[in-house]
């Protein structure tokens, strides 16, 4: 990773915006038990209307855990987890709408990774940015969630992830070499605290337009939220 993307990364979470969009963060999530990401309704997404929180978005070209254009007038940027059930539910069932947004070029999607789980999480995340780095985060990643499912501890054990990484096509030395990188762990790990840091305590959480949305809400909130960002956009 070059030190002006690493720069770049630093510069979302300065001290103000940390502390402003943590208390916003931190009132939606209250309700929220680890992991409970389909408990909220409709109406805790669209609370905080009034905040801007597009600073979350780094609009990188060579972020490789995105989709759309850099330049896309509203941004999605997930935080999820791959041992979450939610998260793979929300992947399954709405991904594939803001994937067409994006494949309009309307939207800019940025995945992050909060690994709340521990280690399995985190290595399923330093597995689908090393398939990332071979034009393949996307396709390793629906592997990841299959049918709407998390894969079980061993399914994300080292040797079955490179077995996964086989089947998908990809250099399986080279993912290897990548999957145990201190490159790839330290960015992993830094896209981590970027979601703790805003006041992520549940996963999935979302910002879309600048709006915090928590929780696998139904499609329709974030169709409405992104039609709405997109009219204000224009």
């Amino acid at each position: 990773m070059s030190q002006t993307a690493a720069q770049r990364l630093r510069s979302w979470f300065v001290p103000i915006g940390i502390i402003v969009i943590a208390g916003l963060l931190i009132t939606l999530v209250v309700l929220q038990v680890r992991g409970d990401g389909g408990a909220q309704g409709p109406a805790a997404a669209q609370q905080p209307q009034q905040a801007d929180l597009t600073f979350v978005e780094t609009r990188d070209d060579a972020d490789v855990q995105t989709a759309g254009p850099v330049d896309a007038p509203v941004a999605l940027v997930i935080y999820s987890d791959y041992q979450c059930p939610f998260c793979a539910k929300w992947s399954n069932d709405t991904l594939p709408t803001m994937m067409e947004y994006a494949d309009k070029g309307d939207l800019r999607i940025e995945w992050r990774d909060v690994n709340q789980y521990g280690a399995d999480s985190e290595r399923g995340a330093l597995a689908a940015h090393a398939a990332g780095k071979q034009g393949k985060f996307w396709e390793f990643h629906n592997a990841l969630f299959p049918d709407g499912e998390h894969l079980t501890p061993e399914q994300l054990a080292e040797g079955s992830l490179i077995e996964l990484a086989g089947t998908l096509g990809l250099d399986t030395e080279q993912f290897a070499a990548d999957l145990t990188s201190p490159e790839t762990l330290e960015l992993v790990q830094q896209y981590a605290r970027g979601g703790q840091e805003l006041g992520v305590s549940g996963t999935p959480t979302f910002v879309l337009g600048g709006e915090p949305i928590v929780g696998a809400q139904p499609e329709s909130v974030f169709v409405e939220t992104f039609e709405r960002a997109l009219a204000q956009a224009n």
